[in-house]
């Protein structure tokens, strides 16, 4: 049964600091509704951060999930910018990883199959001929114990899982960290770090769908991106990487200056992926936090910018948002209506040994560091 301490709970209820001064600020706080559901015969909670300029993030333990995320446009008027359910029942019946933590190991593993030290593994094909984003009960199925804190950069939701010994047919004990950071710089910062009691692959990604028009606005097919990546990792016809790295130049999947999604995407519908679902290579050193991209909504002036510490990031355009999954406020989420930016190892890593490793080992820590910032222009 999920546990969580009378300290926490007052803590998470009662906490709320006040920053500055500052007249107009608003107050930095956390809240938590008890009674979102259960599931695995688990208590599910929905915490509510929330900065002083006012933008909130929802997040459940339940899957580590984003659930919400309020933020202003250039008139200052508060948009929900990620797709959802507005309850547990969403999720429990099924979705395209929305807002999720993506593990044990995130993207694709050809046929499910990899070796470690000498012994073959067997992981579920639960995507096609191939495994994704951790299997039939993956990282995003599991309920996390939860911790809200109030640190020095805001309100924080600490969340950790153990993965035991062979759970859905992976090596080693792992236990899993997230920490969830709303900052009032108007910053979201996800810190995910894990630890291992025998060898082990890992390759953690946050999964969230942004639409930075609001998550009711249709398709995000005019939205500009700009990713600092100059080569990318093509696939074959079942999306698993090739193993080779190649130019983006004078290709659809040129994003070095700034260009709106749709533009080329139609040159790739005939594709795999029907679309981009796609892993880049990130410039610069793959183990230190660096630009990776920007999200721009003309039309709202709503800007994302992302920093991160890994080699890759998977662009995903929303090809196969069909409008059977119906989100908040009775919103059809249909094709192309968020776009996903998921900074990782590149897919299929366990089996190039050439690849940046995703190995872990006792006495190592997996370290994996996102930061979001949100402005308008």
């Amino acid at each position: 049964m999920h546990v969580r301490s009378l300290a926490a709970s007052l803590l998470a209820v009662l906490f709320v600091i006040t920053l500055g001064g500052c007249s107009g600020m608003q107050k930095s706080s956390i809240a938590v509704q008890t009674d979102w559901g259960a599931a695995h015969e688990q208590t599910v909670e929905l915490y509510t951060l929330t900065n002083a300029h006012g933008v909130t993030a929802k997040i459940t333990n339940y899957g580590a999930i984003i659930t919400e995320l309020h933020l202003p446009d250039r008139d200052g008027k508060m948009a929900d910018c990620v797709l959802g359910f507005d309850s547990l029942d969403g999720y429990l019946a099924g979705h395209p990883y929305f807002g999720t933590i993506a593990g044990r190991y995130a993207n694709r593993i050809a046929k499910g199959k990899f070796t470690l030290n000498g012994k073959k593994y067997q992981l579920a094909t639960n995507n096609e001929t191939n495994h994704l984003h951790g299997g039939d009960e993956g990282f995003d199925k599991k309920v996390w114990d939860a911790e809200p804190m109030m640190t020095d950069d805001g309100p924080s939701l600490k969340l950790t899982l153990v993965s035991p010994d062979g759970d859905q047919n992976y090596p080693g004990k792992l236990t899993v960290t997230v920490i969830y950071t709303l900052t009032d710089a108007n910053e979201l910062i996800v810190d995910m770090s894990a630890i291992t009691d025998a060898p082990t692959i890992i390759n953690l990604a946050q999964h969230t769908y942004w639409n930075l028009a609001g998550q009711a606005s249709g398709n995000v097919l005019d939205q500009v991106l700009e990713l600092n990546a100059d080569y990318y990792t093509p696939t074959d016809d079942t999306l698993i990487t090739t193993g080779d790295i190649v130019p983006v130049k004078d290709t659809p999947y040129d994003f070095t200056s700034p260009k709106p999604i749709g533009k080329d995407i139609d040159a790739l519908r005939s594709g795999p992926g029907k679309g981009y679902d796609i892993n880049f290579v990130v410039n610069g050193d793959k183990d230190q936090m660096r630009y990776v991209g920007s999200a721009f909504d003309p039309a709202s002036g709503r800007q994302l910018d992302l920093w991160a510490n890994q080699p890759g990031v998977q662009f995903y355009s929303g090809n196969f948002l069909d409008g059977s999954n119906v989100g908040k406020g009775e919103t059809v989420y249909n094709q192309h209506q968020g776009f996903c930016l998921e900074t990782q190892h590149y897919p299929d890593s366990p089996n190039k040994p050439d690849w940046p490793g995703v190995v872990l080992k006792p006495g190592e820590t997996y370290h994996h560091k996102m930061l979001f910032m949100f402005t308008t222009r």
